[in-house]
């Protein structure tokens, strides 16, 4: 009896046991394995596109997705900075766009107006996920953020190294390019050093950047959209008390006689925007009075291609470059 009564506990006790061992490969399954983990994996890429980070700018805050796929840029600064980093678009505003950008005027990219007057409609078609704009459609703000999370990039000229950096380290970011970015602003931060340190160097550096625009003149100074050449890369301003002004201080061939500087920097804005009729900025500048100054005499006239310089600026393609022709300048 005692051995029958034995043999049962053995065989209750054996019976639980495998019933303990069976229960826990199920357990597995639904928890970690192959069902329930692609299933797992399948919420973590979800959440990963669905990944968002929050961008501060001047004219607020903006939730933005990380790596969106339908970007609307406004700002060609911008514009060549993504396409230096292989990042595709899918609209801009095709009027004006600078030379070196020309194939964003295929029909393989929606035109969403021009840099004054955004194509609402065209954009909300696109219903973007995510609208790039600076100075030129700041007052469009509200209802293009309507529209889709909008971003505002200007450059500050104030602090324009600072400002270009966090804006370029801005877009890293958003699309996952940080180490890239780090790259190129290492190679622009070398390049200024050598151009501040060649300009160091000159025994007479006095300077004025000016915007000829047909038969007007406009002269910027430090701190102002094109006081960089001052401020970074080291040129003594021959005129200190030049107002800040988007359009610059109108000024007269008298004034350039007066002030005579040493290198004179041209951007002729209607070489980019001018229509038919309008003078280039060498036939305003073939004056007497111009040819009186020292930057006339020792063939220091820069003319800065207006592309990188007017139309665009503030990218990781247009400073290099913006840097690079103010270097090739110098002898």
């Amino acid at each position: 009896m005692l051995k029958r009564i034995s043999v049962l506990c053995m065989v209750l006790f054996l019976l639980v046991a495998l019933a303990g061992c069976g229960g826990g490969a199920p357990a597995s399954v639904s928890g970690g394995g192959a069902g329930s983990g692609a299933d797992s994996a399948a919420a973590g890429g979800s959440d990963s596109q669905q990944e968002e980070i929050v961008v501060q700018h001047p004219l607020g805050e903006t939730r933005v997705r990380k790596n969106p796929q339908k970007v609307v840029v406004f700002d060609f600064g911008v514009l060549d900075t993504l396409d230096k980093l292989g990042i595709n678009v899918t609209g801009v505003p095709q009027a004006n766009i600078p030379t070196y950008l020309q194939k964003y005027k295929s029909e393989a990219y929606v035109n969403v107006g021009n840099l004054q007057e955004p194509d609402f409609e065209k954009i909300s078609e696109i219903a973007p996920d995510l609208i790039i704009i600076s100075g030129r459609q700041r007052e469009a703000y509200e209802e293009l953020a309507a529209l889709g999370p909008t971003i505002y990039m200007a450059v500050d000229p104030s602090r324009y190294v600072d400002s270009f950096k966090e804006n370029m380290r801005t877009l890293g970011k958003i699309f996952g390019k940080e180490e890239e970015v780090e790259q190129e602003l290492a190679k622009i931060d070398q390049m200024i050093a050598d151009l501040r340190n060649r300009v160091t160097q000159l025994e007479n550096k006095n300077a004025l950047v000016i915007l000829v625009n047909d038969r007007s003149i406009s002269a910027f100074g430090p701190g102002s959209r094109f006081g960089l050449i001052y401020d970074v890369f080291g040129f003594t301003p021959v005129d200190p008390n030049i107002e800040v002004s988007t359009h610059g201080m109108n000024i007269s061939f008298e004034y350039l006689a007066e002030k005579n500087p040493d290198y004179l920097f041209v951007i002729d804005r209607g070489a980019v925007v001018g229509g038919e009729g309008v003078a280039s900025a060498q036939q305003t500048l073939d004056n007497d009075l111009v040819k009186m100054t020292k930057a006339y005499k020792n063939g220091n006239i820069v003319y800065l291609d207006a592309n990188y310089w007017y139309l665009s600026g503030g990218g990781l393609a247009s400073v290099s470059e913006m840097i690079q022709q103010v270097a090739n300048s110098l002898r």
